[in-house]
């Protein structure tokens, strides 16, 4: 086989520079779309790419690998767009509402919110499957108490990420423990030092803002005509609970995640049926467009008119243009090329973390997804840590706090754009209320500088355990 071709260390910066400085024109200074701006830098790095002796062959090699990776969370997204869909015309979502309106008070919605969903993300593993149920429910009870969505939308991102990052049950959580080769456990509790004090300024926030809706009024005008535009217009029981039951109880249960969301939108299709009036039709139409029928009530519109597979059809074109963008950059070894020069440059273990740490944030910009970031940055730079005296216990936690955490902060990797599509805001919109997101990055720097909490290995014993 032909040894692939190997660039420099400047002609990798130069390709990583092209590719920044391309999405940052396009995006914004033109003003284009996010999937246009990642095609546009990937032309531009595949041609400069090709003119320095990288193959076409290689290039188109890594897209079909990355598209290959994301077959799952695309299936996944869909399986959202259809869940949603299903919900809502099966008046399970509209149900979760209307309780949500008559039990959580305005004052302490926005705390509720973000620990309901820390629990049950950390009880399922899994903050996709907690966005796109109760965080899709609760964002529907912050429209109706006339709390602001863009602080729901970060209540439920940080209570989902929480879980994320700590739950045992969390695929993250299981490979940045593998790829650092520590025990899991030891992975959770060297966890909570960045993670747990994210979530107390975060519930703290979420307290100052809710402060300012505790004394409105529940009983007026807005408020009765929601509870009765929901009650006139689905049929509000507790049986509309049947389908986030099964999925919480699958996800427990550790079923796969397709066949569980399919679960869970059977069992709606089976309720609209039964209980909704709905025809066979008119379920089929809300899997494909989601729930269309205007309620006469524009809140209660904004809360129920959601769904379907088209509304992840952007997300979903998203994530593929993601997985071109990073097929050049891959091809031509940029990442490696960088990680191994600076790897030999860093004098000491602070410089060394650091350093890491911003590789592993460069790499996440480029391919987007944390199953390919962590195994990289994981098994190139495990050593380093070794070199210095450092449990690795400190990697698996740099891998989560700048990839599991911050994936929502960058709208086109695969988290960004689905707690975007998912939630109905672009994520700047709500990150800024999701200090679990940044803040843990935060924590983490201040420990390697003052070097608290930073695990050092004894000499007598081994640094990678199983």
């Amino acid at each position: 086989m032909e040894e692939k071709k190997k660039l420099s260390f400047a002609k990798a910066m130069i390709l990583l520079l092209i590719a920044v400085v391309t999405i940052f024109v396009v995006k914004a200074k033109i003003g284009g779309d996010t999937s246009v701006s990642l095609l546009c830098a990937a032309a531009a790095v595949s041609a400069l790419a090709m003119i320095w002796g990288i193959k076409w062959e290689d290039i188109e090699h890594e897209v079909k690998e990355n598209f290959k990776s994301m077959a799952s969370p695309l299936m996944i997204l869909m399986c959202v767009g259809l869940l949603v869909g299903t919900w809502m015309i099966s008046g399970t979502i509209p149900t979760m509402i209307y309780y949500g309106m008559k039990f959580l008070s305005p004052g302490i919605f926005l705390v509720m919110t973000c620990l309901i969903a820390a629990i049950m993300s950390v009880m399922t593993g899994t903050s996709w499957g907690t966005v796109s149920t109760v965080g899709v429910a609760l964002m529907g009870v912050s429209a109706g108490l006339g709390i602001p969505l863009a602080y729901t939308a970060g209540a439920v991102t940080a209570g989902a990420l929480f879980g994320d990052k700590l739950s045992p049950l969390s695929d993250t959580t299981v490979m940045a423990a593998a790829v650092a080769e520590v025990n899991i456990i030891d992975h959770i509790k060297y966890m909570l030092l960045t993670t747990v004090p994210s979530l107390i300024v975060s519930l703290v926030l979420y307290g100052v803002l809710g402060a300012k809706y505790a004394g409105q009024s529940m009983a007026g005008d807005d408020y009765s005509a929601i509870m009765e535009t929901l009650q006139s217009t689905f049929n509000i029981n507790v049986i509309m609970l049947i389908p986030p039951i099964v999925v919480v109880t699958l996800i427990v249960l550790k079923k796969p995640t397709i066949p569980t969301f399919f679960s869970g939108i059977l069992t709606a299709m089976v309720l609209a049926w039964i209980f909704q009036g709905a025809s066979f039709s008119d379920v089929i139409f809300a899997m494909g467009k989601g729930y269309t029928e205007s309620t006469g009530i524009d809140i209660v519109d904004t809360m129920v008119l959601r769904g379907g597979l088209s509304s992840m059809l952007s997300t979903i074109v998203l994530v593929l243009a993601a997985g071109v963008f990073g097929g050049p950059l891959k091809a031509s070894g940029t990442v490696e090329i960088i990680v191994e020069k600076l790897s030999k440059a860093v004098k000491n273990d602070k410089q060394m973390m650091i350093t890491v740490a911003l590789l592993h944030l460069v790499l996440f910009l480029i391919v987007v997804s944390y199953y390919v970031s962590f195994v990289v940055i994981g098994n190139m730079t495990k050593d380093l840590y070794d070199k210095f005296g450092l449990k690795r216990t400190n990697l698996s936690r740099m891998l989560e706090d700048t990839g599991t955490a911050t994936a929502p902060l960058i709208p086109w990797s695969l988290s960004g754009a689905f707690y975007s599509s998912t939630l109905g805001l672009p994520v700047w919109d709500f990150v800024l209320y999701a200090p679990i997101t940044y803040l843990g990055m935060g924590f983490a720097l201040i420990y390697i500088l003052t070097g608290f909490t930073i695990a050092r290995a004894d000499k007598t014993e081994e640094i990678a355990e199983a």
